[in-house]
C-alpha cells in the first residue's frame, strides 16, 4: 500500500523537484522542502487553470471530451498530491507538539 509520503517522493522524483542549486541545510544533501511544497501548488495550479481552459474549449466545440477528461484527471491528481503532503506535514507538527521539553 503506497503511503502519502511515498507519493509525495514519488512526485517529486518525477517531476525534478531539487534540479536547482539548494542552499543552506539543503545543500548537505537533503531535498529542500520548501521548493518541493512550492513546486507541488505550481504543479496544481496549473493542471487546475489548463482543466478549466479544457472545459471551456469543450463547450465552445473546440476540444474533445477526452482531453478534458485527462485535463481533470492530471488536475485531481495534483491535488491529492499536494493534500498528501499537507497531511504529513500537520502529522508530523503534532507528533511534534506531543513530545516532552
Amino acid at each position: 500500500m503506497m503511503t502519502a509520503l511515498a507519493a509525495a517522493k514519488a512526485y517529486a522524483s518525477t517531476q525534478g523537484v531539487g534540479a536547482a542549486k539548494p542552499t543552506g541545510a539543503a545543500a548537505e544533501g537533503g531535498l529542500d522542502f520548501g521548493s518541493l511544497v512550492k513546486s507541488a501548488m505550481t504543479d496544481a495550479m496549473q493542471a487546475s487553470k489548463h482543466a478549466e481552459n479544457q472545459i471551456k474549449a469543450n463547450v465552445a466545440g473546440k476540444a474533445e471530451l477526452i482531453d478534458v477528461v485527462t485535463s481533470i484527471s492530471a488536475a485531481e491528481a495534483s491535488l491529492e498530491t499536494v493534500m498528501a503532503v499537507r497531511d504529513q506535514v500537520i502529522s508530523a507538527y503534532q507528533e511534534i507538539m506531543r513530545m516532552p521539553i
